[in-house]
């Protein structure tokens, strides 16, 4: 039988890893992305699209 490992710290510990700590400490990664690129463009669209839509449905169910 296989068992169930956990990776990282216990839940309820309060200390992050070390992973997690180093990367608060970090600058940004630099991306390179071709913003003339028309793929880009029909991504940035697509995404804005469904988070319109998402908005629209969070509105909706408060009202």
């Amino acid at each position: 039988m296989s068992e169930r490992q956990t990776s990282g710290a216990k839940p309820g510990s309060g200390k992050p890893s070390a992973g997690q700590d180093e990367k608060k400490n970090d600058q940004p990664e630099d991306f390179d992305i071709d913003m003339d690129n028309p793929e880009t463009e029909k991504a940035a669209v697509a995404i804005q699209s469904q988070f319109r839509k998402f908005q629209k449905k969070k509105q909706d169910v408060k009202s």
